[in-house]
């Protein structure tokens, strides 16, 4: 089996070598696309580097050789904190195109012209581990796109999963800490991580699919998105709708085994973000068919707070998927941490006509991802390049603080309201609102069990108990038993493989 793992990578690595790869020929296609040195190299303030401070700084005062100065001063600042979840990532440019009008449930202007293309920008990720970890790790994978419409910015914030590990958002910083490194040891924690899953039973449906066939994407261009929410919309009559977006990819969902991942793990932790920019970089755009599933108000009505359970799917027989426009990716960055690092995501990022979701998890996505991205980049991320609202004027009256301030909205009165013509309100007379819903505590057993029982073949539940016996190994017994006994709950079968597998039946 190791002779044959060692023979794949060998192929794969002659079959890249073998083709034209924007990656490794980035440097050379540079210098091929300049007419000598593209110009004079100088400090950070504008001044003439001479040749003398860049090529030596032995036996003169280093306080006097700018380059030098410049240059480490810099280098010890150059890290930004990572995001806690989902530090490592990739991303790239392109746009949206309206296929299908929704005008008659959605008022927003960016959706309601078929043919009209909006610029967009979209950042893959992993979950766990830090910017070093591997694209190939076994998790939930993070799909978010910024839509920068003529309206203002749209953010769509999404996983690879189309539902969440929980609703109530207390339960976040839980996650984080015990499916993290165990901070005793700094490593990561098989005991921790199960506990804190059979604590939160409802969280076991999501990590059933994630341990099935569909945990590992074989590159992103075959991964599908989720935003997870139920959005309210409203249309120009001020009628009101729900729908939950799903954004397919026209590649086909695949995805990889277990044996493989960790075997192109162990030779190129980067694959499927190196995958991603060498289609792009070779003109091999991919795309996704972004649809939505359509509520009605008496649909919610019945429905109740499941229509909102982001720990739930809402079943495609009873609301199917329509279609209403294509994603695609055409552009790769051009500087990492400009364009990708930097790209800050907030589910407050709404557009006239699309309110957000009303539940609780949404309220609480609102306030975390705005203060994760004001500590990661600081109070003015908004007017980064890459998450500036382009396609519109600005006018706040927000000022100062740490760059980039930008105009920093230059002499325009700084107050609202204000007697001296400052930027006034939108004169639209009518607020639209989130509706309020009462939430229940999570349930999704039974949905849980669908899955298990009606959606995976013979073969993918052998292959899902074996990854589930692989990560339980490790967790000490009395958690092991703590799962086994939730997994028998949600179906017996189930329970019972596992256990009969681990010798604990």
């Amino acid at each position: 089996m190791l002779a044959l793992l060692i023979i794949f990578a060998v192929s794969v690595m002659a079959m890249q070598e073998d083709q034209w790869d924007p990656v490794k020929n980035h440097m050379l296609e540079f210098k091929e696309n300049t007419d000598g040195p593209i110009g004079m190299l100088t400090s950070s303030g504008g001044a003439p580097i001479p040749y003398c401070e860049a090529t030596n700084s032995l036996n003169n005062r280093l306080i006097n050789n700018e380059f030098f100065m410049d240059a480490i001063t810099h280098v010890n600042r150059e890290r930004i904190p990572e995001r806690v979840v989902h530090a490592k990532g990739t991303g790239a440019f392109g746009y949206f195109e309206v296929t299908h009008d929704i005008s008659n449930i959605c008022k927003a202007d960016f959706l309601n012209d078929v043919g009209k293309k909006t610029p967009i920008a979209v950042r893959f990720s992993t979950t766990q581990g830090s910017r070093g970890s591997s694209d190939l790790n076994r998790e939930v994978k993070g799909f978010s796109i910024k839509f920068y419409t003529e309206e203002g910015n749209l953010d769509l914030i999404g996983f690879n999963t189309p539902m969440y590990t929980f609703k109530d958002p207390i339960r976040f910083p839980n996650f984080v800490h015990a499916t993290g490194r165990n901070p005793g040891t700094f490593l990561f924690d098989r005991s921790t991580f199960w506990d804190v899953i059979t604590l939160n039973p409802e969280s076991m449906f999501l990590f059933l699919r994630v341990f099935s066939d569909y945990g590992i994407p074989a590159s992103y261009v075959n991964m599908p998105g989720f935003p997870i929410h139920t959005f309210q919309v409203v249309n120009k009559n001020r009628e009101i709708h729900f729908v939950r977006f799903h954004i397919l990819p026209d590649a086909g969902i695949k995805n990889l085994m277990s044996a493989e991942a960790r075997n192109i793990s162990s030779f190129d932790p980067d694959y499927v973000s190196r995958n991603l920019y060498q289609q792009i970089g070779k003109g091999e755009f991919p795309s996704w068919t972004v649809s939505v599933q359509i509520l009605s108000k008496a649909d919610v009505k019945r429905m109740g707070y499941k229509a909102f359970e982001v720990s739930r799917v809402i079943p495609t027989k009873d609301f199917p998927l329509h279609p209403i426009g294509k994603i695609v990716l055409d552009k790769n960055f051009n500087n990492f941490h400009a364009q990708i690092e930097q790209l800050a995501f907030c589910p407050s990022n709404l557009v006239p006509g699309i309110l957000g979701g009303p539940d609780i998890m949404y309220e609480s996505r609102r306030f975390a991802y705005r203060d994760a991205q004001s500590y990661r980049l600081g109070g003015n991320f908004k007017k980064i390049p890459v998450n500036c609202p382009f396609q519109t004027n600005t006018y706040t009256i927000n000022r100062d603080g740490v760059g980039p301030v930008g105009s920093n909205e230059e002499d325009v009165p700084s107050y609202y309201p204000n007697s001296f013509n400052g930027p006034e309100p939108n004169s639209e007379s009518h607020c639209s609102s989130l509706i309020k819903i009462y939430e229940e505590k999570a349930y999704n057993f039974d949905q849980a069990a669908e899955f298990y029982a009606n959606e995976l073949t013979s073969d993918e539940k052998t292959r899902l108990i074996e990854n589930l016996v692989f990560e339980l190994q490790p967790a000490v017994k009395m958690i092991q038993e703590k799962t086994i006994k939730l997994l028998t709950t949600i179906h017996p079968d189930l329970g019972n493989r596992v256990a009969k597998q681990m010798n604990l039946s």
